[in-house]
């Protein structure tokens, strides 16, 4: 062994020691403060930031708390797989759920369960430190990356080092709001939704060095805003200080007097895009000149999916993905077109597995496990709509593959298309839901599963259960927020409907045109309206949202007028999707901005 590799391995060694020995310690700190709320020796409000700064949130049902997990990068290996599907078995009431930032989540854990899940997420280098709370939140990372024909580079390293380099550290973890930041490694087209982030990446190749295109400011909620341009071309070694040179303004004057003001987005709506690139060039310069926040040469064992001793690849079959003839069997066929793609490794393929509203049992986590270290290269890949990913699938094994997600009820068709629809979880556990999302997101996936109009089976729709957009009903085709109205003195839940967000021609972020709010109940037959209505009025070669900007918001109040207080009211308006029992406006203290 040289002495090269002996130092490395040192390294390592030192790294993992290090680490694990902190994660540990942090673990019983916070068993030992939970413990003392528990007993009534400090208060709700002294506990709170505390518990927020680790990933676990409080929930509308009294007694229990959601937990967060990160996942850098969106990466996983099999063995963490393995161990998210024990967690949602022995804490999580058998479920998880995968969010619009590349985490899973867990409901109703009691707090004094909280370690011990913490413990083992920790066996297998996964945490929840900072994925709530005033902090740097999960760094996410195009789901594609390292696959595709049209890739600049593979983003993933620079993620998991950014994403490390700013875990545990004093700037990162108290923050005036949450800070969001997105890598993407594709040509020509924003995968990972920058423009939506505090901090967008995209990976550039200039006179032949690596860097990339940085934008800023960016984020949604109930005022969205698109990232502004910084770098046209940021060189790869400068990304760490660049990034944090943005942290570090934020820090100073983001609005910590009014957290519903206090995201970078409204520091650069007050002040201007001028001033904050001003202010973000001189603490650039007083990193490079000072030093900042150092950038890690290594990671650790299975931060953002990393393993110092990869899963050997086979080789792949040369076979055909897509037969010119049908298998004899239509739902494979379908899952063929829509769920599997060809990556630039001859002879593989990449498998997106749809998890309904990224809604997921301990079962069918352990049967991912199973999959992708038998048929993949052991990482199962986590994207922002809530489906996974299995990478260095054989051509020759998709059959049998398809027929193993069968046998775990994984393998629908329809990925990308407007059945896949996209929510938070709402009123079910959410203290800021005002309606159940998930329960209208699998109405509406009901809904328009019958069409078969290519055009409109592209279509997207997103659905969050308030206005704070953890559902990203701004950058969908069809988005949906949860409300509330009176009509005859009784409360029902309704929706505000936007139609035309997501990208223009040109790949630009757009988002949707506030049409108007239509009780829950009805808000399918408001899609079907519209929907139709686009069949029927469409020109050749119109995008869905060149339509909507064409015929503009007062048609389609128009073709929804009815909807929104209907003429005759039935028993069910009053009742949100999933209930049974008259709908009730309840809402508890929200920790999106505590």
């Amino acid at each position: 062994m040289s002495a090269a590799i002996r130092e490395d391995l040192h390294q390592r060694e030192q790294l993992e020691s290090e680490h694990a020995r902190t994660v540990r310690e942090e673990i019983e700190t916070f068993r030992a403060r939970a413990q003392e709320f528990l007993a009534g020796q400090i208060t709700e409000d002294d506990f709170r930031p505390f518990r927020l700064k680790h990933g676990i949130y409080g929930q509308r049902q009294p007694g229990v708390q959601m937990v967060r997990c990160k996942i850098p990068g969106g990466l996983l290996t099999a063995p963490q797989v393995e161990q998210l599907a024990r967690i949602a078995d022995e804490f999580g009431g058998g479920k998880g759920h995968l969010t619009t930032r590349q985490n899973i989540q867990y409901h109703f854990v009691p707090l004094q369960r909280v370690p011990d899940l913490m413990h083992l997420l920790a066996d297998v280098g996964l945490t929840n430190r900072e994925a709530c709370y005033n902090t740097v939140r999960n760094v996410t990372t195009c789901v594609w990356s390292g696959l595709t024909q049209d890739e600049v580079f593979d983003v993933r390293p620079y993620a998991q080092r950014v994403a490390y380099a700013f875990l545990r550290k004093d700037l990162t973890s108290n923050l005036p709001r949450k800070f969001k930041i997105a890598f993407d490694g594709c040509a020509g087209k924003d995968c990972i939704q920058g423009a939506i982030n505090d901090i967008g990446l995209r990976a550039v190749i200039r006179d032949g060095r690596r860097g990339f295109r940085v934008v800023i400011g960016g984020g949604l909620g109930p005022l969205p805003t698109e990232a502004q341009l910084l770098d046209e071309f940021l060189p790869e070694e400068r990304l760490l200080q660049r990034c944090e040179a943005v942290v570090r303004v934020f820090n100073r004057y983001g609005n910590r007097k009014n957290k519903n003001l206090a995201r970078l987005k409204f520091v650069m709506r007050e002040r201007g895009i001028a001033w904050l690139k001003d202010q973000i060039e001189k603490e650039y310069a007083n990193i490079l000149a000072n030093g900042g926040i150092a950038w890690p040469d290594l990671v650790p064992e299975g931060f953002g999916g990393f393993q110092s001793k990869p899963q050997p690849l086979g080789n792949g079959a040369l076979l055909p993905v897509f037969q010119s003839h049908s298998s004899g069997d239509p739902a494979y066929d379908a899952w063929l077109e829509t769920n599997v793609v060809e990556q630039r490794q001859l002879g593989y393929a990449a498998v997106i597995v749809r998890a309904d509203q990224g809604n997921l049992t301990g079962h069918q986590l352990r049967g991912i496990a199973r999959i992708s270290s038998t048929a993949g290269d052991g990482l199962v890949r986590v994207s922002i709509d809530q489906n996974l990913l299995l990478s260095f699938v054989p051509l020759g094994r998709l059959q049998p593959l398809y027929s193993a997600l069968d046998e775990l009820g994984l393998a629908a068709s329809g990925a990308g298309r407007i059945e896949d629809v996209t929510t938070c979880p709402g009123a079910s556990t959410c203290n800021l839901g005002l309606t159940k999302s998930m329960n209208l997101g699998a109405a509406l996936r009901d809904e328009v599963r019958r069409y078969d109009d290519p055009q409109v089976q592209r279509l997207s729709i997103k659905v969050s259960g308030c206005p704070n957009s953890c559902g990203q009903h701004w950058i969908s085709d069809f988005g949906f927020y949860g409300n509330a109205r009176k009509i005859g003195g009784k409360e029902i839940p309704y929706y505000q409907m936007l139609l035309g967000g997501g990208y223009d021609e040109q790949g630009m972020m757009r988002f949707g045109l506030a049409v108007q709010s239509i009780p829950a109940r009805l808000a399918p037959a408001a899609v079907t309206r519209v929907v139709e209505h686009f069949i029927a009025n469409r020109l050749e070669g119109e995008s869905f949202r060149q339509y909507v900007m064409r015929q503009r918001v007062e048609t389609f109040r128009e073709l929804t007028n009815e909807f929104v207080k209907p003429a005759e009211l039935f028993p069910e308006i009053y009742q949100d999707w999933g209930d049974d029992e008259a709908y009730s406006l309840q809402l508890g203290r929200g920790e999106c901005a505590a």
